[in-house]
């Protein structure tokens, strides 16, 4: 018994194979394009596990898809390789494009033409898991009830555009060929080994480097978030027990503006490592709010409660210390991910 993962040197991909090969013995087939996302230093105690295959490669590349999964014969593939920055879809869509849909569906065709060749028990026990986003599903207002998995699609970025479109493929191959499909929709992640251009991890690093915490527009746009490890619990959950076809959203029932996710990261950074020049709050910075840029998010997770008895483990306020000593802890990680073309990127992204 094997399953393939795609994406597994990224911040969600690295945190479930750590999570799934803490829980099981079962090996792991871990294909990655190693983009700038991708870490191999995330999956640095695997090193000379037997249970984790690292593969370097794209999913856009059929031919060493069919390879892995003719020489492996996995169960299941857990489908998280993607790219996934908003702000980096608005200056570069195509690479949105390339993996999030064409990736995918190179993927769904190599899963259809190996699983149409399995019999018996092996058909019948493989799945092909999605893992998408809340952001498929547009923008909230104050007074909307959370996303549920039957709201219409309204995607207003490029990224969540793209992933959209890698839903829409998903459900199509189970509909058209019956490939045996179950998709997840999460609620914004944050933990450890989340690469720092993302709200938390930019705002812990720029903090400790005494930066400025650059905070778009008023601040107040609104996510719902997840901790890393309880949305592994729920894929998990769902590869296991999920209905065929179906879709669960994982969310984290903790709808949070941004303004003040970021001063919980100062307050918290005040306690744990105090800064001589003051309080870390001394360096939010509100800079012009990015193109098209959604309101709020939030995920109703009654369904995959009510029908697979999932709920997260972390509240936002244990799930966020751990996440800030993590990157207390960890300096050496972050000072090796941050390189001369990340530096680059947020001088691009938020200079004046």
């Amino acid at each position: 018994m094997t399953i393939l993962v795609t994406g597994g040197a990224g911040f969600i991909g690295s945190n479930f194979v750590l999570d799934w090969l803490r829980q099981s013995d079962e090996p792991v087939v871990n294909l990655d394009a190693l983009t700038y996302a991708g870490n191999p230093e995330n999956l640095a105690s695997l090193d000379g596990d037997a249970r984790h295959i690292f593969v370097k490669g794209d999913i856009c590349d059929r031919a060493l898809v069919d390879t892995l999964l003719s020489a492996h014969k996995p169960r299941a593939i857990v489908h998280f390789a993607a790219e996934s920055h908003v702000d980096r879809s608005i200056h570069g869509p195509g690479a949105f494009i390339k993996t999030n849909v064409d990736g995918t569906f190179t993927l769904l065709e190599a899963a259809r033409a190996y699983w149409g060749a399995l019999e018996g028990d092996a058909k019948a026990a493989f799945r092909f898991h999605h893992v998408s986003t809340d952001e498929v599903y547009g923008s909230l207002t104050p007074a909307d009830p959370p996303f549920a998995e039957t709201n219409p699609y309204e995607p207003n970025s490029p990224y969540s555009a793209s992933k959209a479109a890698s839903d829409h493929l998903v459900r199509a191959w189970h509909h058209t060929y019956g490939l045996p499909v179950v998709t997840t929709n999460c609620s914004n992640n944050y933990g450890p080994y989340h690469f720092p251009e993302k709200l938390i991890p930019l705002m812990i690093v720029n903090a400790l480097a005494g930066k400025p915490l650059p905070v778009y527009g008023d601040g107040q746009q609104i996510r719902d978030w997840l901790f890393v490890t309880d949305h592994c619990s729920g894929i998990r959950a769902v590869l296991a027990g999920g209905k065929l076809g179906e879709t669960y959203n994982i969310g984290g029932w903790n709808e949070k503006a941004n303004i003040d996710i970021v001063k919980t990261v100062c307050a918290l950074l005040d306690e744990l490592k105090p800064s001589a020049e003051g309080p870390y709050s001394r360096l939010i910075t509100y800079v012009k709010d990015r193109p098209g840029h959604d309101r709020r998010y939030a995920i109703d997770a009654r369904k995959i409660e009510r029908e697979l008895g999932w709920r997260p483990a972390e509240t936002f306020e244990t799930g966020i210390r751990k996440t800030v000593q993590w990157y207390l802890d960890h300096p050496e990680w972050v000072a090796r991910v941050q390189s001369g073309a990340y530096k680059d990127w947020v001088s691009k992204q938020y200079n004046g």
